[in-house]
């Protein structure tokens, strides 16, 4: 949990409250580095963007790594922090899962990409079959459900519902409530 804050504090900082505001594009576990008392830092800004001042959005060349990659960046879109949040949203539920995102070897074919195996959870009420393995989850399913959610919400295939980092951090802290994220397939059938 405190890795989790831990990163999600950090890409605040990158978004909102450094003075020039910075997309890392490249968030997942290798990134990741710990210090001697486990506090988790954000590493590796090769690929960072920076804003300007009054910029909001950019247009680049696809940066990132494969399953941590926002949908956005194949459909040409302008990008925002909310590339980041996507992949937030993914390593939140390997954190909270203790897997990676795709696992070939899962024991069943539907477990394979852990995100949509997560949303089908979500959906059927079964959350407790991705923490099985993990005691301390399973004593704390309330919480195990809200990171879920939150995880859920980041990964929105529509950027602009996903939440800034501002609002996950509250979330993840309890601070805000978590509202049932949408079908993640409802925006697919718009476009």
């Amino acid at each position: 949990m405190q890795i989790a804050f831990d990163i999600a504090r950090g890409l605040l900082y990158l978004h909102e409250e450094c003075s020039s505001q910075t997309i890392h594009c490249d968030i997942k576990p290798q990134n990741i580095l710990l210090d001697e008392s486990l506090n988790a830092r954000i590493s590796d800004f090769g690929i960072a963007k920076l804003l300007k001042t009054d910029q909001t959005k950019t247009t680049t060349a696809i940066r990132g790594t494969k399953g941590y990659v926002a949908p956005e960046w194949f459909k040409n879109l302008p990008v925002t922090t909310k590339v980041d949040t996507y992949s937030f949203g993914i390593l939140l539920l390997e954190l909270v899962c203790c897997r990676k995102n795709f696992e070939i070897n899962a024991m069943q074919e539907h477990q394979i990409v852990l995100a949509d195996w997560a949303c089908d959870c979500l959906k059927e009420g079964k959350l407790n079959l991705l923490v099985e393995e993990d005691e301390e989850a399973t004593e704390d399913m309330k919480r195990v459900e809200r990171f879920v959610m939150v995880a859920i919400w980041c990964i929105h295939e529509d950027p602009s519902l996903r939440p800034g980092m501002k609002k996950v951090v509250q979330m993840l802290e309890g601070a805000v409530q978590v509202s049932i994220p949408p079908d993640p397939s409802s925006f697919i059938s718009t476009i």
